[in-house]
C-alpha cells in the first residue's frame, strides 16, 4: 500500500488554486495514453511518487502520495459496503477505505441476521479477509453526514460509494401508532442484536398475545424469537438483556398479518419450514384460505410453489400421530391472518398501552404483480397488547448534496451511477431499495464497482492526486472524532468472544458506544 504521509500548512504557506472546471479536470485511467499512444508504454509502467497540496475546508496538507493510485471511499460496513469494496480491490492499486457509523463493522449480519441463523453470519470471514487486504482500510465511528460531509469525502477521494442501507421503517400512519405496546420490527430486531440505539427499547413482553402487521422474513424472525423457548437462545449471540426479558415472557401466541393472500406472503420456505417445527408452538392456518389455491400453482414459478405448497399442507391436510402429538402438547402458538389490512391501534382502557388492533377485511383485485388488496366495508377487532410493524425498512437521506427519491427511499441511479453527480455511486438497498437476501446483495454491489472501474478505466473519473484518508483522519481529529481501524475492532471482538466463553456463548455482545471506546482507550 502507497504510504500517505502529510503535515500540516498553514494558510498563508501556499495558495491554494480553485479546482479545475469539470472540462478541464485531467482523467484517470487511459486518457494520456489515448493522446499520445507512442509515449503509452512509459505512461503505463509509471510509479513515481509525488508531493501534492491539497486542500479539505479550512485544512492545508503536503501529501506523499503515489500518482497511479485511484483512492475510493465506500459509505458503510455491511454486506453492500464490504461486497463494493471486494470488487473494487480487483483493481492492481485502488485504495479503498471504509466510513462505518458504527464502533463495529457488519451492519445487517451483525444487527440484524437471526441469532438462531449463525450460519448466515459466516460471510463475516469473507469481508475480514477484505478488511485485512493492505489496500483497504475501515474507520468505525465515524458517521458521514455529520462527522464528515459528502462533499468533503468526494474532494478526498476519486470516487464514493454511498453504501448505508436502510436505517429506518415505514411507517403504519395509522391512528394509535404512537401508543406505547407499538414498536416497529426493526427497533425490536436490533435491541435483541444489541444495536446501540435500540438498546432502551425495553419491550413489554407481560401481554398473552402479539399482533406482527407484515407477512416477511424479518416478521418470521420476530415471531420466531418471541416463541422460541428461551433455553434454545441461551447459547446464541443474543444479547444478555434480551435473553433476561424474554426469559420473563408471557406472549403464548402471535399473529402475523397481511393485506393479501397466500400467494404473495414474502417470507422463504426456509423460514416458514422452521416456524413449523418450532419446538414447544403450533400453526394457526384457516383452510377457508386456501381454498382453490390448489389449481392455481400450475401458473406460479417454481420457489413460490414449493412455498405455497408447504402452506397447503400445513393448512389442510392432517397431521401424522407424532406431529399431532407435538401439536397437541404445545403451549404456545403462531398464525397467519390473511385478507386483513390495519386500521387503527385500539388503547387499552386507560390509554397507557395497545389493547387490539383494528382490521379490514379485504379482497384482492388483478393478477400477477399488478394484484393489489381492496376492502370490502368489513371490520374487525384483534385483540392484542403488543404491536409490531413489519411493512418494510426505508432508507435515510444523508446530505443535502445527493439526491434522494423520499417516495421510493432510494438514491436516483443508474446501474449504481448517482444520477447526475459524476464520482459518486451508491450500492445495496439504498441503491434498489430494501429487498431481497445476502446473495442479491453482493450482486447488485458488484454490478456497481464493475461500472466504477469501468469509469476508472475509460477515464471518467479526476485523475489528479487525490489525498484518500489523510486528509479526512486529519478533518475528523480537528473536530474530535476518534476513528476505530479494523485492528481495533479484532481487540472488541475478542472482549465480546471472552465474555461469552464464561457462559458457553459464543459471544456477549458489547452494545454501548462509550464502553468500546473506552476499552479501546479512545
Amino acid at each position: 500500500m502507497a504510504s500517505r504521509c502529510w503535515r500540516w500548512w498553514g494558510r498563508s504557506a501556499w495558495p491554494w488554486t480553485p479546482p479545475l472546471s469539470v472540462g478541464s479536470i485531467p482523467t484517470f485511467g487511459g486518457s494520456d495514453e489515448l493522446r499520445d499512444p507512442t509515449n503509452a508504454k512509459d505512461l503505463r509502467s509509471k510509479r513515481r511518487r509525488m508531493q501534492v497540496r491539497a486542500k479539505l475546508g479550512k485544512f492545508q496538507l503536503l501529501l506523499d502520495i503515489q500518482e497511479t493510485t485511484p483512492q475510493i471511499c465506500v459509505v458503510g460496513s455491511g454486506p453492500a459496503g464490504f461486497y463494493t469494496a471486494q470488487h473494487l480491490l480487483k483493481h492492481p492499486q485502488a485504495h479503498v477505505d471504509i466510513y462505518e457509523k458504527q464502533p463495529v463493522p457488519f451492519g445487517l449480519v451483525r444487527f440484524g441476521v437471526a441469532p438462531d441463523h449463525p450460519e448466515v453470519k459466516n460471510v463475516i470471514n469473507t469481508f475480514t479477509q477484505t478488511a485485512h487486504c493492505g489496500r483497504c482500510a475501515f474507520w468505525g465511528n465515524v458517521e458521514v453526514g455529520r462527522d464528515v460531509t459528502v462533499p468533503e469525502l468526494r474532494e478526498a477521494y476519486h470516487a464514493v460509494v454511498l453504501s448505508y442501507g436502510a436505517e429506518d421503517h415505514r411507517a403504519l400512519e395509522i391512528p394509535g401508532e404512537e401508543l406505547p405496546g407499538v414498536c416497529s420490527a426493526r427497533a425490536f430486531v436490533g435491541w435483541y442484536n444489541g444495536l446501540p440505539e435500540n438498546q432502551e427499547l425495553k419491550p413489554d413482553l407481560s401481554c398473552d398475545t402479539a399482533v406482527i402487521l407484515g407477512q416477511g422474513n424479518v416478521a418470521l424472525d420476530v415471531a420466531r424469537i418471541l416463541l422460541t423457548p428461551p433455553e434454545h437462545l441461551e447459547k446464541t449471540d443474543i444479547t444478555k438483556a434480551a435473553l433476561d426479558v424474554l426469559r420473563q415472557s408471557r406472549v403464548k401466541t402471535v399473529w402475523l398479518v397481511g393485506r393479501r393472500g397466500p400467494l404473495q406472503v414474502a417470507f422463504t420456505i426456509k423460514e416458514l419450514r422452521e416456524m413449523i417445527q418450532l419446538p414447544g408452538t403450533r400453526p394457526i392456518l384457516d383452510p377457508v384460505d386456501f381454498l382453490g389455491l390448489q389449481d392455481r400453482l400450475k401458473e406460479v414459478p417454481r420457489p413460490r410453489k414449493r412455498l405455497t405448497e408447504l402452506l397447503l399442507r400445513t393448512a389442510m391436510e392432517k397431521p401424522g400421530p407424532e406431529e399431532a402429538a407435538r401439536r397437541a402438547s404445545a403451549s404456545r402458538a403462531w398464525g397467519l391472518r390473511f385478507f386483513r389490512s390495519p386500521q387503527q391501534v385500539l388503547p387499552s382502557p386507560d390509554g397507557r398501552g395497545a389493547a387490539g388492533v383494528r382490521l379490514a377485511v379485504t379482497r384482492l383485485e388483478g393478477v400477477g404483480e399488478a394484484t393489489r388488496a381492496v376492502p370490502t366495508g368489513a371490520m374487525e377487532d384483534l385483540p392484542c397488547g403488543l404491536v409490531l410493524s413489519s411493512i418494510g425498512y426505508k432508507s435515510r437521506p444523508i446530505d443535502p448534496s445527493v439526491p434522494f427519491d423520499s417516495k421510493l427511499g432510494v438514491i436516483p441511479n443508474v446501474e449504481g451511477r448517482v444520477t447526475d453527480v459524476p464520482g459518486l455511486y451508491c450500492s445495496g438497498w439504498v441503491k434498489r431499495g430494501p429487498t431481497g437476501v445476502i446473495a442479491t446483495t453482493m450482486t447488485d454491489s458488484f454490478l456497481t464497482g464493475q461500472m466504477l472501474l469501468q469509469d476508472l478505466k475509460a477515464g471518467l473519473l479526476p485523475s489528479g492526486p487525490r489525498p484518500g484518508s489523510a486528509a479526512i483522519q486529519a478533518l475528523l481529529s480537528s473536530r474530535g472524532v476518534q476513528p476505530v481501524s479494523f485492528s481495533d475492532w479484532e481487540k472488541l471482538d475478542a472482549e465480546e468472544v471472552a465474555r461469552g466463553q464464561g457462559t458457553g456463548r459464543p459471544r456477549e455482545k458489547l452494545v454501548d458506544p462509550q464502553e468500546m471506546l473506552h476499552l479501546l482507550g479512545h
